[in-house]
């Protein structure tokens, strides 16, 4: 092997890791909340998340809010388990 390879291995290594960090630090900088920054959100969505709970790593609890009435879900098993109130409602 001459120097000449040698180097220009060298060269490709530090280029490439260069590269490698320079996506960490984007990845930081602009993750996922930037991504979802930049996506164009409706303002009249029907349906959300309210909240969620991980029962164990097959089945999780959601309340789901569709339409102003919130119902609690368990994903897993794919059943309403009970429709909660809003808290506006009386």
């Amino acid at each position: 092997m001459e120097l000449s390879d040698f180097l220009r291995a060298i060269f490709a290594l530090a280029l490439t890791l260069g590269l490698v960090g320079l996506a960490a630090v984007a990845l930081r900088r602009y993750g996922p909340d930037a991504m979802a920054r930049l996506a164009a959100q409706k303002k009249d969505r029907r349906l959300r998340v309210v909240e969620s709970l991980v029962l164990d790593p097959s089945r999780r609890l959601i309340i789901v809010e569709c339409d102003g009435r919130q119902r609690l879900v368990l994903l897993g098993e794919g059943r309403v388990l009970d429709e909660l109130k809003t808290p506006d409602a009386n």
